[in-house]
């Protein structure tokens, strides 16, 4: 296959743009809604659906992708070493994307995390 019209990327990352409302940082990369929000769980954001990605847009060098809100007023609320975010959908307990953040950073319960705006991307077929 050599070809994807925008609108079959654009679906998939709209899950991702309507449905998460919470991203959290966590300890290691979780693999389940549970991992992500409890598990390995240090912190939170929580969003209304919808305003925590934007719509999707063009990706560099092909594809497309969303664009995460910026982070200043995270909440965390356990204490450790957070390696990896998590997006998830609470309202139906699904983990919708994980990945390592670009530093690994001591966190301690109570205090605020900030984390910058991030991209999740889908490439155009070869």
């Amino acid at each position: 296959m050599s070809y994807l019209n925008d609108r079959v990327l654009d679906l998939g990352l709209n899950v991702i743009d309507t449905e998460a409302d919470k991203i959290f940082i966590c300890s290691a990369e979780p693999a389940t809604y549970t991992a992500a929000t409890s598990t390995n769980a240090l912190g939170n954001k929580t969003f209304s659906a919808g305003a925590a990605f934007g719509s999707p847009a063009a990706r560099s060098p092909s594809g497309r992708k969303v664009t995460s809100a910026a982070i200043t007023d995270g909440s965390v609320t356990g204490s450790g070493t957070a390696t990896h975010w998590a997006v998830v959908d609470s309202a139906n307990s699904r983990l919708l994307a994980a990945y390592s953040l670009s530093a690994s950073q001591p966190v301690t319960s109570g205090n605020p995390f900030t984390l910058p705006a991030y991209d999740i991307g889908i490439p155009a077929p070869a």
